[in-house]
């Protein structure tokens, strides 16, 4: 079974992001669930959703803690949050940044986890430009599809327009691929160097 943990903030798609995730993994034949954590619920608050994917039946209902894959949409919150608590050792870490591992003061944690499975990219410029708003969710997700091959970008595009219409939907999958070809240059430089 696949875990995977997304931090974030309220108002930046943290729940839609688990919800398109579980969709994508349908999309796929995969059975999925996804479901917040909430603290005060409130514009800016750190939000918490969790998504499990397997190829049987899910029974489990409590949060994650052990995550397979983290997701962070702010990364101010790595300051403020313990986000890599419970990480498993071959976990994936995808984080919304410009910045590098190193540069974001996260040199311990790239060296205690294989450097193919950590990346940034700068989600919320892809989403001002394909959106015009700051909102990293789906681009995040494409992101993740780059970095990890457990899911598909075009089950990301189906779950974007499952969730979405019209513009809206059009410029998520534009962000989502945009962001998809990001991490796999940067992935190939990584696998080059």
């Amino acid at each position: 079974m696949l875990q995977i943990r997304i931090h974030g903030r309220g108002g930046q798609g943290v729940v839609s992001a688990a919800e398109m995730l579980s969709i994508a993994a349908f999309e796929q034949g995969r059975h999925a669930q996804a479901f917040p954590s909430f603290g005060s619920e409130r514009t800016g608050a750190p939000v918490v959703a969790f998504c499990r994917i397997d190829d049987s039946d899910i029974r489990l209902r409590e949060p994650i803690l052990q995550p397979d894959v983290l997701i962070v949409q702010d990364p101010t919150l790595l300051y403020q949050v313990d986000v890599f608590q419970g990480l498993t050792p071959d976990g994936y870490v995808l984080i919304n940044s410009k910045r590098s591992f190193g540069q974001l003061g996260l040199a311990e944690i790239a060296q205690r986890h294989r450097s193919d499975r950590l990346t940034t990219v700068p989600a919320t410029d892809i989403a001002l430009r394909h959106l015009g708003r700051p909102l990293p969710n789906a681009v995040l997700l494409g992101g993740f599809a780059a970095l990890s091959g457990l899911i598909t970008l075009e089950a990301v595009e189906h779950a974007i327009q499952a969730k979405f219409s019209g513009r809206v939907a059009e410029g998520n999958v534009a962000a989502a691929a945009e962001a998809f070809d990001f991490v796999k240059r940067e992935m190939e430089e990584l696998a080059r160097a």
